[in-house]
């Protein structure tokens, strides 16, 4: 249904350089398939989904790379072909905050049924009913429609823009973090209620997250983002039994193990790239614990090991290696930044 290839995306600073967010992308996702996009914030997860649907904001662009969905490349529609054809009929958006997202000065009913109007071609009382369908199979009374987004709690307010979101039963759900800030008996409902939704739509979804719980337990398959690239991509089970990356390894380790009684969880040191005119060589380097001269200066290209697993690493064939040490504290705990000054594990920062 959708395949990304070698997709740049940029942002324009006032200095004249440019924020390298999305870096040569390359996915793709099936027909009814989830992919989790999964990585700590500024990896660049939410600017490669506004860009599938170019709602970058006004200093974003798109420099390179192709996004064929349903065998047409959306990069090269113009912005009015895009409007009326592809989205919310056939790619639609789950926003990352639901109450900025709504109109303050519409009722959350009106706001759905203005959508489904504006695409499609059905009376006022049809949408209205419509509306109403949605609201129960999310889980809110119909009477609510009425109703202002001031007037919901956050839980309620996230149901209705996933309502929004779904209403023109699109092919293509793009999900930015839909349960942020929620706490875990909502959330739980809240994606219980997209994918049995996503089932009954026949629809794809992209999941995007920093939570790993999320993406094992909603996900076909996952794509690990650092600094703007993918740097592993497999299905679920091989990416939470199996990763070969570094970086999904330490990751794994901030990942708490319920079949365990005790455990002091181990981050990841240093934080996320400088994505201004990256430099050569790979970008977790700084704050990987098996980097060595080649993987500060050359930057690696994918490779696939077994089927469908993708990996951007020049030490990914040592898999046994790398995860017998990466699940020690001790090899995390005592690595230098460039000026030689202790990363600590503990906090995720730089000792002063």
């Amino acid at each position: 249904m959708l395949n990304i290839e070698n997709l740049h995306a940029h942002y324009h600073t006032d200095e004249g350089t440019d924020v390298h967010a999305v870096d040569g992308v390359d996915l793709e996702v099936g027909s009814n398939e989830t992919l989790g996009l999964v990585g700590e914030s500024g990896c660049g997860k939410t600017t490669l989904a506004k860009a599938l649907i170019r709602l970058l904001p006004t200093n974003g662009e798109i420099v390179d790379g192709s996004v064929n969905f349903k065998e047409t490349d959306l990069t090269e529609l113009s912005d009015e072909e895009l409007r009326k054809q592809i989205r919310w009929t056939e790619i639609s958006m789950i926003p990352q905050n639901a109450m900025n997202s709504l109109d303050p000065v519409h009722t959350v009913g009106a706001q759905i049924v203005q959508a489904i109007r504006t695409h499609e071609d059905c009376s006022k009382e049809e949408a209205w009913n419509r509306t109403r369908e949605l609201f129960e199979e999310l889980g809110l009374d119909e009477n609510r429609v009425k109703d202002y987004p001031h007037q919901f709690s956050g839980g309620m307010a996230q149901r209705a823009a996933i309502a929004l979101a779904l209403c023109l039963e699109p092919a293509l759900i793009l999900a930015d973090e839909p349960t942020t800030a929620l706490d875990v008996v909502v959330q739980d409902q809240i994606l219980t209620m997209v994918s049995e939704l996503q089932d009954e739509i026949d629809s794809s979804m992209i999941m995007i997250t920093h939570d790993m719980s999320v993406v094992s337990e909603t996900c076909d398959k996952i794509a690990v983002m650092y600094g703007g690239n993918v740097a592993e991509y497999a299905d679920s089970e091989t990416i939470i039994k199996n990763p070969r990356h570094p970086y999904t390894l330490g990751m794994r380790n901030a990942f708490p193990d319920i079949s365990k009684d005790t455990q002091e969880l181990i981050s990841i040191p240093g934080s996320p790239p400088d994505l201004i005119e990256p430099e050569e060589g790979c970008k977790f380097a700084p704050r990987c614990p098996f980097a060595q001269d080649e993987c500060r200066e050359v930057t690696p290209e994918p490779e696939e090991f077994e089927e469908g697993h993708v990996v951007r690493c020049h030490r990914a064939d040592e898999v046994e290696y790398l995860q017998e040490e990466a699940s020690k504290r001790e090899t995390w705990a005592e690595m230098k930044d460039d000026q030689g000054d202790l990363i600590s594990a503990t906090d995720g920062g730089t000792d002063e």
